[in-house]
């Protein structure tokens, strides 16, 4: 059984920092597409940022220069980077894992940005 487990979420202050994680485990192999996902009440998960098993990076524009997406493949976990935090990046953030033609999703965590 594959399990994505996040952690790293909570309660921040404007232009303060969170670094989340995300560890995959469980009969998964040849991870491709690492990726953060973020939803609000009432709508759909936006992309956040993505890497690819070569490190190729992609963010949502609202995002750029302020997150940084990584990974360790070893550990099989990715890692969001938030600096700059703002009262609209407030979200559950989701981690997601390709791994041939199948997509793994965690159960998300918690980002308050607020004072």
């Amino acid at each position: 059984q594959v399990q994505l487990v996040e952690s790293g979420g909570g309660l921040v202050q404007p232009g303060g920092s969170l670094r989340l994680s995300c560890a995959a485990s469980g009969s998964i192999f040849n991870i491709g597409v690492m990726a953060w996902y973020r939803q609000t009440p009432g709508k759909g998960r936006v992309l956040v940022a993505d890497i690819t098993s070569g490190g190729s990076t992609t963010y949502a524009d609202s995002v750029k220069g302020r997150f940084t997406i990584s990974r360790d493949s070893a550990k099989r976990t990715v890692y969001l980077q938030m600096n700059s935090l703002k009262p609209e990046d407030t979200a559950v953030y989701y981690c997601k894992s390709t791994a041939g033609y199948s997509n793994y999703w965690g159960r998300g965590t918690q980002v308050t940005v607020s004072s």
